[in-house]
């Protein structure tokens, strides 16, 4: 239940009269409810607004009396995606004692008087916020402490002192103050402004007049920044579809699931091979990364958001992607190539282990922003100027330079591209090859940058989190000793560094179709892997130890092919095996990514060196093959139990039980 609350305290322009006649706070109230919103009130002050919140039970959505806004802009604050807490972000000149921000990667980093940012405001407050449950403590703590002129309980002694502009702008600087982490919301497209006479509210309603608010909602529903391929040859014509599903009824999750269905019927087309179904099947991978961005414009557009869709979203993207490349494998297999499973595993292993960095660079980002003063203060150097020649980029838009750097880095759209063009004109092994070979080169390229980034901001991420969790330990690595001076990524590094040795050699003395004289060698690579589990309990709070899961899942997965080799299993159950371990895996990043907790069943998933460990056994006893099938089933009924759990059973136990509570609270006494 979202309650949404007009704060009229301080706002002459609470009671000018708007267009039909009504106040402006009325008007507001009723685009409120227009929002989304299950209830709204009215705070005369900041103290009366801290009791409703204390009340609160769910998100709290607070505006000014002297917001002028298409009712779009409510809704979209009200629904945003990014995160529990979300702040209106405008770009008006600072004025009438209203709150400047600064933000970094969408998060607002500091707030307070324009004077105080030192010229860094990046825009003013726009007078609106939605507060998630969990930070509703916090906003009535500023609420009350703005009332009383003085700073929050618990802000640091160094916070700029309470403003003394508008209600709304005191309370939100006094929410930032006590560290709340706010995303913030631009309006783009679209109009909102705050008013202080009736000129200024004239000014407005006309400019939200002048704005034909579904057109404007239809382009927003597309990235505003995107990857070239998706920009020019995607989004020029996908809001037509994005409105067509819309006007058919069709959810995101349908739209994700046609996606799904259409990659895998150009999977097939790709592995039966011959000139028509190849370009049949590209055209079919076009059609379906298509769709893959409809879905989340489909979301954007009617405001349906969940984070099981966002969930099912990552997951459907990467399960898609190598299913494509098991239909690249196979064609190639088929076309005589003998290597080609090989091939689509070493795109998968690649890809997989790229996302990993991809993922906690990002939370390494996210942590760098809400901690600015801690960049930097290596006193620059290369990574300072890095740092600052990625950002003149970003900032150039639709130059040479932003575009190569948006391109160089191999997104899922170049990927989807690459792989329907090289297919349809040369065939599955040369689109296997192109793909290997821009991959390892983008890989090179954003490890080098990142790595040298990243010991300049000097930030750790994993000692923020679960660090056994994603490390994927299990009951062995959290029992072996901790080699502290090491630190944890030399020891993934170099337990990563046993396994690919084993691979290379049964590579190179592979004869036929066998490995033969090596089975001695996978409890030795097995005995090197398990040095990874030596950093489990030590601190992973280096400048590099965001990598950590990259290397754990790298030393994991070159293990299971190395395994696969020695023992003579079929590559296609070497595919299936190591497709499953990359199905747990995503599920890790995307609940991290989506502040979901986790998996239910995770504790029965056995950990990186449990399951190296069962296929060592099998591989020494001469099952190498019966073993890594019968892991690998087992591993995808976990994942499929965890599924059905997280996201049926459980949210519906929750909906009983609040029901159950609701009815109790409800009946009357005796």
């Amino acid at each position: 239940m979202t309650l949404a609350i007009v704060l009229a305290a301080d706002a002459p322009a609470a009671s000018l009269p708007t267009r039909a006649g009504e106040p402006l706070a009325d008007r507001l109230a009723a685009q409120l409810r227009a929002a989304g919103a299950d209830e709204v009130r009215r705070a005369v002050d900041l103290d009366e607004l801290a009791a409703l919140v204390d009340a609160a039970t769910g998100p709290v959505l607070v505006t000014g009396a002297d917001l002028v806004a298409h009712t779009a802009v409510l809704r979209h604050l009200a629904t945003s995606p990014v995160g529990p807490t979300v702040a209106l972000v405008l770009t008006d000149p600072p004025g009438d004692g209203r709150t400047a921000v600064r933000e970094e990667r969408g998060q607002v980093v500091e707030a307070g008087p324009p004077e105080t940012l030192n010229g860094d405001a990046t825009g003013i407050f726009g007078g609106a916020l939605r507060v998630g449950v969990a930070d509703l403590p916090s906003l009535a703590a500023a609420a009350r402490a703005a009332a009383a002129g003085v700073l929050p309980a618990g802000a640091p002694s160094a916070a700029a002192p309470p403003p003394a502009g508008p209600a709304v702008d005191r309370l939100f600087a006094g929410l930032a103050g006590l560290g709340t982490l706010t995303f913030a919301h631009r309006v783009r497209l679209l109009v909102a402004h705050r008013v202080s006479d009736p000129a200024g509210l004239a000014a407005a309603e006309a400019a939200v007049a002048a704005v034909d608010e579904d057109r404007a909602e239809l382009r927003l529903s597309v990235k505003e920044r995107d990857d070239f391929f998706t920009t020019f040859f995607v989004s020029t014509w996908s809001p037509y579809v994005t409105k067509a599903s819309a006007r058919l009824g069709l959810g995101p999750t349908a739209v994700t699931m046609i996606s799904v269905a259409f990659a895998v019927a150009a999977a097939v087309l790709f592995g039966v091979g011959g000139r028509p179904a190849l370009v049949a099947g590209a055209v079919l991978l076009y059609l379906g990364f298509v769709l893959d961005c409809v879905d989340g414009q489909l979301a954007r557009y009617t405001r349906h958001f969940s984070a099981w869709g966002g969930w099912l979203d990552t997951m459907a993207d990467r399960a898609k992607e190598y299913v494509v490349y098991a239909g690249l494998g196979y064609g190639a297999t088929q076309a005589g190539f003998r290597y080609g499973w090989a091939l689509a595993i070493a795109a998968m292993t690649l890809q997989t282990v790229r996302h990993m960095t991809d993922t906690w660079y990002g939370v390494l980002h996210d942590e760098a922003a809400r901690r600015p003063k801690a960049v930097g203060t290596s006193g620059g150097g290369i990574g300072d100027k890095l740092n600052a020649a990625s950002n003149r980029v970003q900032a150039d838009t639709g130059s040479v330079s932003y575009w190569l750097k948006r391109t160089v880095v191999f997104p899922i759209g170049e990927r989807w591209a690459l792989i329907a063009l090289t297919v349809a004109l040369f065939g599955p092994l040369v689109s296997l090859y192109t793909v290997l070979a821009w991959g390892v080169l983008a890989f090179a390229y954003t490890g080098a940058l990142r790595t040298l980034r990243a010991r300049w901001m000097w930030v750790p991420v994993l000692d923020t989190v679960d660090a056994t969790l994603h490390r994927d330990d299990g009951p062995l690595a959290r029992r072996l000793p901790v080699v502290r001076p090491m630190g944890p990524l030399t020891l993934a590094v170099v337990a990563a560094l046993g396994p690919a040795a084993l691979l290379v050699a049964a590579l190179l003395t592979r004869d036929g179709t066998k490995a033969p004289g090596l089975g001695w060698a996978v409890p030795v690579a097995l005995l090197v892997l398990l040095v990874g589990g030596l950093g489990a309990g030590a601190a992973h709070n280096g400048p590099l130890d965001w990598l950590v899961p990259a290397a754990l899942r790298a030393g994991e997965y070159l293990f299971a092919i190395a395994v696969g080799v020695v023992g003579d299993v079929p590559p296609w159950l070497v595919f299936g095996y190591v497709f499953v371990l990359t199905l747990h895996h995503y599920d890790l990043t995307a609940r991290l990514e989506k502040r979901q907790s986790a998996p239910p069943l995770h504790g029965l998933t056995l950990g990186w060196e449990g399951r190296s460990l069962l296929l060592a056994l099998a591989a020494i006893v001469g099952i190498a093959g019966i073993g890594m099938a019968t892991l690998g089933t087992y591993l995808l009924v976990v994942f499929v139990g965890s599924v059905v759990l997280a996201w049926v059973v459980l949210p519906a136990r929750a909906a009983r039980a609040s029901v159950g509570l609701a009815g109790a609270g409800g009946r009357s006494p005796g």
